[in-house]
């Protein structure tokens, strides 16, 4: 398989450019929202970009990468039994993601909260800091990153619990449940006993708003965290939780619309704190090096290419 023509779409474009010049043998085209055309795909090979623009066909293309680790805005555009081939961006982002995730519960096991209140107040109340060690952490996806957070957090001590579309056990974590469990009376035990809930899961059918009332009423003073994606959570059902203290407090780098409106009653929500998309950024380099390795292995015929999505999963 030969790509030469290829489309490269979205916000990286200008830093992508000297990462992909003097490709032999390969176009690189520079499209955003406005230069994308129909005639524009029809002559192209392969589609590059965080998601497709709606209204335009692609069924033609050889090849589609999305420049990020979700794929929830390119599949959802295809025809499941498409014989195109879809892969997504690999590096660093599990290692990302958990450091990000660690340091939100590490500033909770470590009372910053409290003590930057007490300073406030000029009070001295010698509260004592928990360890991670006595921590158990319900983490949802087991697939590369959530195996990394697992690693991360289980080196302190921590017990890790997951949670994956299959319940198919693994080392790095203490148990395996199914998507289904976690709602059984089995699953409602390991909620209402964990301090922390991780979600790192991709956006499917079956994953969107899996956090909601039934789930969130199981939990009893978790702190969540969502690095995953915004669909995946009813965010009135998270409000409920929190008001009720079923949830103490929300971490949330991701949300259904980006960036977040300023009219969202989530920027004011005392128990929640808002980051913008940022805990596992793809920066340019990155991006470059896995779509260039990616079209490498694919024009080569490699049967085996990790980074390829399954669009029947949808991740």
């Amino acid at each position: 398989m030969q790509l030469v023509r290829i489309i490269v779409h979205g916000r990286l474009n200008a830093n992508l450019k000297p990462h992909l010049a003097g490709q032999p043998d390969r176009e690189f085209i520079f499209a955003t929202d406005d230069t994308l055309t129909q005639a524009l795909l029809d002559t192209a090979d392969a589609f590059v970009g965080f998601r497709l623009v709606p209204g335009f066909s692609y069924q033609h293309l050889k090849w589609i990468h999305c420049l990020g680790a979700g794929v929830d805005n390119v599949v959802q555009w295809l025809d499941p039994s498409a014989q195109i081939i879809v892969t997504r961006t690999t590096g660093p982002f599990g290692q990302k993601i958990a450091e990000y995730s660690l340091s939100y519960i590490l500033r909770d096991v470590q009372c910053h909260d409290v003590f930057a209140s007490d300073q406030r107040r000029q009070c001295w109340n010698p509260v004592a800091p928990g360890i991670l060690a006595k921590q158990r952490i319900l983490v949802f996806g087991t697939g590369d990153i959530g195996k990394r957070v697992a690693e991360v957090l289980a080196f302190f001590g921590a017990t890790i619990i997951g949670v994956s579309r299959s319940g198919g056990q693994d080392a790095r974590f203490s148990q395996v449940l199914s998507i289904q469990e976690i709602m059984t009376p089995i699953g409602a035990d390991i909620l209402a006993g964990v301090g922390y809930i991780v979600n790192t899961l991709p956006l499917t059918k079956e994953t969107e708003k899996i956090f909601d009332d039934a789930l969130f009423c199981k939990c009893e003073g978790a702190v969540f965290i969502n690095v995953g994606r915004g669909g995946s959570v009813d965010m009135d059902a998270l409000v409920r939780a929190l008001n009720a203290s079923r949830i103490r407090h929300a971490v949330l780098d991701v949300f259904d619309e980006e960036p977040l409106p300023q009219t969202s009653p989530i920027w004011r929500h005392e128990q929640i704190r808002v980051t913008p998309h940022i805990s596992a950024v793809t920066t340019a380099e990155e991006a470059a090096a896995c779509l260039l390795e990616t079209a490498r292995l694919i024009e080569s015929g490699a049967q085996q290419v990790s980074n390829r999505v399954d669009l029947r999963k949808g991740y």
